[in-house]
């Protein structure tokens, strides 16, 4: 037993080190934004796929572009349009010629989606038609054309950026598109002193690079130590009830969300929520999940999962104030919901 005990505090340490230097390398390019970077690299050890918004100009793309460099994955930006189609992005068959025999056939040409790193920028551009060819790629795995499934490469994140101004010839994404998404990233404004060093990097010739950290079996190895984390039945049930309480008129639903919100978060809102606080906690050296871990994980992972109702827009509800004040009501064990009632 004490020899278990030392080999998983000992995964624990050489996990928190992994994930402090590739934070550390990516530093190197991307000033600032240590909660969005920390984030991209949970939902990355996660197995999840991440949705940045902010205004143009924050880097977003840059900081996509440079976690691609210091992981050897395949990566791949698909620039997304309006008049971008499904096979742009999938794939299509071809008909080719055997040159020795002259016979006609169908093949496959793989398009940019078999990539293990994508980068789908500006997501919402494109028509709900070529959205939608992202869904079965981020739940499946796999894509099919022809009627025949082709796998894509593992591991696999798709980490899309959407402009949240200039709407005009924009396409929101769907609901079962966003659910897809473990995390809702929003990327804020740079301060005083961040726009001081890009300034110095981008202007006086400096061009730092970021040096590959992790491959891809390291990630995939990651990925199932993140899931042998122990979550304790009454963390587990917090995390539920957290979920529950976004659905109107449901057991656990708070006022607000009665009276604001249309439709409450899917199971995978649980799924990501659990699973982002597994990483949370061994970045802590811990093999087991807090409460603190599932608080932490609750808005990236459920602010896009929450549909307002026509009272809820009009009132001008931030999704995320809504989620801060169920995480301040909705007691952590059920001592304290026993204590409250």
């Amino acid at each position: 037993m004490a020899e278990n005990l030392r080999e998983v505090e000992a995964q624990c340490r050489q996990f928190r080190e992994t994930f402090v230097t590739l934070r550390d390398e990516i530093g190197k390019v991307i000033v600032g934004h240590t909660d969005v970077v920390e984030n991209v690299l949970v939902c990355l050890l996660s197995g999840g796929h991440v949705l940045l918004e902010g205004v143009p100009g924050l880097g977003k793309t840059l900081l996509v572009r440079t976690l691609s460099s210091a992981l050897t994955l395949t990566f791949r930006r698909i620039q997304f349009t309006p008049d971008l189609m499904p096979a742009d992005i999938v794939g299509t068959n071809l008909v080719t010629e055997d040159p020795g025999t002259g016979r006609r056939q169908f093949q496959f040409q793989p398009g940019p989606i078999f990539h293990q790193c994508i980068l789908a920028d500006e997501i919402n551009r494109a028509t709900p038609k070529t959205q939608s060819a992202m869904l079965e790629s981020m739940q499946e795995r796999s894509v099919t054309v022809g009627g025949k499934t082709y796998d894509l490469p593992y591991p696999f994140i798709v980490l899309a950026t959407q402009n949240p101004i200039e709407q005009e010839g924009t396409y929101p994404l769907p609901e079962a598109q966003l659910d897809r998404f473990m995390f809702k990233l929003l990327v804020p404004y740079s301060s005083r002193e961040e726009l001081h060093a890009i300034v110095d990097r981008t202007t006086a010739g400096q061009n730092p690079q970021a040096r590959p950290i992790l491959d891809g079996q390291g990630i995939v190895a990651a990925q199932h130590l993140v899931q042998r984390v122990v979550v304790a039945p009454h963390v587990k049930d917090y995390a539920i009830r957290l979920v529950l309480a976004t659905h109107p008129q449901g057991e656990f639903a708070i006022e607000s969300a009665n009276r604001f919100v249309r439709f409450g978060g899917s199971p995978r809102g649980v799924q990501g929520v659990i699973l982002s606080a597994k990483v949370r906690a061994m970045l802590d050296t811990r093999y087991h999940v807090s409460f603190d871990d599932v608080a932490q994980s609750y808005l990236p992972s459920m602010r896009h999962r929450i549909i307002l109702n026509f009272e809820g827009q009009a009132e001008g509800v931030d999704n995320d104030n809504l989620l801060r004040e169920i995480l301040e009501k909705t007691p952590r064990s059920v001592e304290e919901a026993a204590k409250t009632s």
